[in-house]
């Protein structure tokens, strides 16, 4: 099973090619309710699973236990597929991603996804409820292989498609270790329990990525809510890492729930409260780095925001800043990309970040940060939560702002007349709805087409 076929058509083996999991046999891979998984144990399930895969190139993995997702990745990438990587596990996003790729196949751990409430997925394959294992030399996957294909959330419009290569991962992952120094226990394995899904990059990097390439076991679940997140944290034979958001960190605090020690949690996927962050060492007693990165450049940068408002790039990034955004320069990057974040550099590699171009405003000849007046906003006493976009141009040309906000007990003059106290009129969402929730996704982000269709009431 170590000869496999790329997407290309030839031999993985020709050309560089690395281990696809390294380390000794008997290191800890996963964790769990239902006991470890070793290296030796996880490479003959991924043998196992790779041989029940059918002939084609892309597999969408929706596997929900993270365990087997991990499994049914490292089985696709031996067999030279690619995984891709929806925005979502929405049935919409991913029938519009296999649209892109007709000659793909889902895969998944439940009879049932998630996402067949119109209709049954097509070529669909359940994993069986006992892993097959095969016995085999050790797997290894070429560098310059496409293994996965990310897709950004949405948030700013539509998803982009960003393959990543096997090579690029790898060393992305040596990064991400470098990004995680002092938060991971020194001479034992370190373990990890992540709330993101392992479908998304952020995900991947944490939860997938480190098990294979850094050396990290992972909890085979992905908890939600508080309590299980305790439960999972406790299964874990030295103080964890916790990969979250700052969603799901939120809701940790307000829940007054008692967690064990922890070696430190790592969160992305949004901006981090400074509030918040200080709140969380408080409650845990660890620090919390966040994480600074994006689906087309993986993690870039790290910054403990309870104490510092700069950003430390990683070794071998570098930025670049321009009218419209930041060239980011890395080792795992084939080419430069171009973020949308506006950033001002600081010596030894650190940096501010500014805003976004397309965040700033200019209404009636005054100019005003969309971030800004997002902030404003979030303070008003009593909005838990809020949102703002600006719209599309009306008969006259204004884009006008419009705004969603979860403020229970609060009416929306109440809200508006607060807002105006703080901002300029000019800037006044107009509509400014009250709803019960926001249309966030798995990772906390706001879809920005999710988030008119809230506001059109559609």
């Amino acid at each position: 099973m170590s000869a496999v076929i790329n997407v290309q058509g030839q031999p993985a083996g020709c050309g560089a090619a690395s281990l696809l999991a390294a380390g000794p046999a008997g290191r800890p891979v996963a964790f769990g309710g239902a006991g470890g998984v070793v290296l030796e144990d996880f490479l003959a399930e991924v043998r196992g699973v790779a041989a029940l895969l059918p002939d084609r190139p892309f597999a969408v993995n929706l596997c929900e236990d993270r365990y087997r997702f991990l499994v049914a990745f490292a089985a696709a990438a031996i067999r030279g597929q690619v995984t891709l990587l929806p925005p979502s596990r929405t049935r919409a996003a991913i029938d519009e991603v296999r649209a892109h790729h007709p000659d793909s196949y889902c895969l998944g751990d439940v009879d049932a996804c998630g996402c067949e409430a119109i209709a049954p997925v097509p070529h669909y394959l359940r994993l069986p409820d006992v892993l097959p294992r095969r016995e085999g030399d050790a797997p290894r996957v070429a560098d310059a292989a496409t293994v996965a294909i990310g897709y950004t959330s949405g948030s700013t419009g539509m998803p982009k498609a960003n393959p990543k290569t096997w090579g690029s991962f790898a060393t992305s992952t040596a990064q991400n270790m470098v990004a995680l120094a002092g938060l991971l226990p020194a001479g034992a394995t370190a373990h990890v329990v992540a709330t993101v899904p392992p479908q998304h990059m952020y995900g991947m990097e944490m939860s997938v990525l480190l098990p294979l390439a850094g050396g990290v076991a992972v909890h085979e679940a992905r908890p939600f809510f508080p309590v299980d997140i305790a439960a999972a944290l406790a299964e874990a034979p030295v103080p964890p890492l916790l990969v979250t958001t700052p969603v799901h960190l939120r809701a940790l605090v307000e829940s007054g729930v008692a967690l064990p020690p922890l070696s430190g949690i790592a969160t992305s996927t949004a901006p981090l409260p400074p509030a918040l962050a200080a709140a969380a060492e408080a409650a845990f007693g660890c620090e919390v780095r966040e994480l600074f990165g994006s689906t087309e450049t993986c993690i870039l940068a790290r910054r403990r925001t309870a104490s510092e408002d700069a950003w430390t790039l990683l070794p071998g990034i570098e930025l670049q800043p321009q009218p419209d955004g930041t060239l980011v320069h890395a080792a795992h990057l084939g080419a430069p990309v171009v973020l949308a974040d506006i950033v001002e550099l600081l010596p030894g590699g650190r940096f501010r970040l500014c805003g976004r171009q397309s965040d700033l405003l200019e209404i009636a000849g005054k100019r005003a940060s969309l971030g800004d007046l997002g902030h404003r906003l979030l303070a008003i006493p009593g909005v838990v939560d809020a949102a703002l976009v600006q719209l599309e141009p009306d008969a006259c040309g204004v884009r006008r702002l419009a705004a969603a906000v979860v403020a229970p007990g609060l009416d929306e003059a109440g809200v508006r007349e607060a807002l105006r106290r703080a901002i300029d009129p000019v800037f006044l969402p107009r509509p400014l709805r009250l709803v019960e929730a926001l249309p966030r996704n798995e990772t906390g982000k706001l879809p920005r087409a999710a988030l008119l269709e809230l506001l059109s009431g559609t």
